[in-house]
């Protein structure tokens, strides 16, 4: 069970800040959804985590340990990322051999049962695999590599809808009877958004929340019915979208529920965390 602190980090290529005195703390045993705009800094945090790269200033710390080329701390991580990991020649019964190597609680039958399950043959080549193939087997060495950190970068690329829900429901399995800290960096935020406990929201290279999806959440509401109904409602309502079906009509609005003033044929729902992210970084 492992936290990691994020310590004023700042990253700066040449001319461009990625990041720019972050600080968060991943708190062990929950489902983070790691969220940004392209270009906002994901990757970055998560390749500094991983010791990729160095940091211009601040620190990274692994249950109090600083991770700049530090087994120790590194070895409670693994990252599914875009990079290829093993050599191309290799097979997938090969890379599940040395992953074991790599990572002493690799879990290797499981490993092999998870291949039986997304129907992926051991004997296959890295260099055969398709896009969702290939992201298949990312997700089998981490979901296998049993570290107490796991990090997934964009996971689902190139899965279809079948395969996503099939990640989806086997991370949640998987951490019900091994809880973890599991960091999820994804675009696909209406997806996930079962799944993340907390979420961390970066925008042009800083930190603008950090809070659980329930109190996030909490801060708003979408109501839907016939289109001149909601707009007569909306009209005095700080309103973040709005999406509309012919008549009907469904606003997501920001603030507090006066039930007490809803008319009885309009309905209130949660407010949909894709919404409320598009609002929040938005330029």
């Amino acid at each position: 069970m492992s936290t990691i602190q994020v310590k004023n980090i700042t990253m700066q290529f040449k001319e461009v800040i990625a990041l720019n005195d972050v600080t968060i703390t991943f708190d062990e045993n929950k489902i983070y959804g790691l969220l940004g705009r392209n270009g906002a800094g994901k990757s970055t945090l998560l390749n500094l985590m991983t010791n990729k790269i160095f940091p211009t200033s601040g620190e990274i710390l692994v249950d109090g340990e600083n991770v700049l080329e530090n087994d120790n701390a590194l070895g409670k991580i693994f990252c599914m990322c875009d990079k290829d990991l093993y050599p191309k020649e290799y097979s997938v019964k090969k890379a599940i051999k040395w992953s074991k190597e790599f990572y002493p609680d690799f879990d290797t039958e499981y490993a092999y049962k998870l291949c039986e399950k997304f129907q992926l043959s051991p004997k296959k080549k890295l260099k055969g695999l398709s896009t969702g193939y290939n992201s298949i087997f990312k997700i089998i060495l981490a979901l296998a590599a049993n570290t107490p950190i796991v990090l997934f970068d964009e996971p689902v690329l190139g899965l279809d809808a079948n395969h996503r829900d099939m990640f989806y429901k086997e991370l949640i399995n998987n951490y019900s009877e091994n809880p973890r800290t599991i960091i999820i960096s994804t675009h696909l935020i209406e997806e996930v958004s079962d799944v993340i406990e907390d979420v961390v929201i970066i925008k042009d290279g800083k930190k603008i929340v950090q809070d659980s999806v329930e109190n996030i959440l909490s801060r708003g509401y979408s109501i839907s019915g016939s289109a001149q109904k909601i707009d007569e409602f909306i009209k005095d309502k700080e309103v973040i979208g709005v999406d509309t079906l012919g008549a009907f009509k469904t606003a997501h609005i920001m603030g507090s529920i006066d039930k007490s003033g809803i008319p009885d044929d309009l309905e209130v729902t949660k407010l949909d965390l894709q919404k409320l992210f598009i609002q929040l970084t938005n330029a």
